[in-house]
């Protein structure tokens, strides 16, 4: 039960913790102070529903799916190359940029964004639903679940201490030059990843 959990733990850490387009997006409100709370219950929640999906059996359901993967894809591809354009031609802008001061999103702006930067994401359904739900299955009947548990634990804890725990940084993060610095590397990782989804 408990190693069945730690393996959930480590390897739900082991899969989320990378800088990709959804970490870089709560890692900036959090930065901001802006609408942290529904970026990260979203991403939390979605990360939930996608583990207990996997160890569902879903995967394989996804696996046959390839045309929806597919379509997916070129969505995400069409989306990060949207917000990595938009990070970098907010970083033109500095009257734009503020650390503390929130960053012009909406709470109903925060929550698409979250939304969509979690579901049009193909490595989501990859990672979590098949290979998380892969290695679940791999601990018996009951012991899945437990690594679904320690997953989510840890899907938990990388959210709210990202979103939470970056204000620490925010004195540091409180020129506007810092967060032009921060908006190209988000911009460049958006447009990186949009490249990596688009070449296969």
């Amino acid at each position: 039960m408990l190693d069945s959990a730690a393996a959930g733990l480590a390897t739900g850490l082991s899969l989320i913790v990378a800088i990709g387009a959804q970490n870089a997006f709560v890692l900036r409100q959090g930065l901001a102070r802006s609408h942290v709370g529904i970026v990260v219950l979203v991403c939390t929640l979605s990360d939930v529903v996608l583990i207990v999906a996997g160890v569902a059996g879903i995967g394989t359901v996804v696996e046959a799916a390839s045309w929806a993967l597919e379509v997916v894809r070129w969505l995400g591809v069409a989306f990060l190359g949207w917000y990595g354009v938009a990070s970098l031609r907010r970083a033109l802008r500095p009257e734009a940029l503020a650390a503390a001061g929130g960053n012009g999103l909406t709470r109903r702006g925060a929550l698409g964004r979250a939304v969509a930067l979690t579901w049009l994401n193909p490595h989501v359904y990859l990672d979590t639903v098949l290979l998380l739900g892969s290695i679940a299955n791999q601990h018996g009947h009951s012991g899945r679940w437990w690594f679904a548990v320690g997953a989510c634990v840890a899907s938990t804890a990388w959210f709210a201490g990202l979103g939470y725990g970056a204000r620490l940084a925010s004195r540091v993060l409180a020129r506007p030059r810092a967060w032009q610095v921060l908006d190209v590397l988000i911009g460049l990782t958006m447009l990186a990843i949009a490249a990596g989804l688009a070449l296969g």
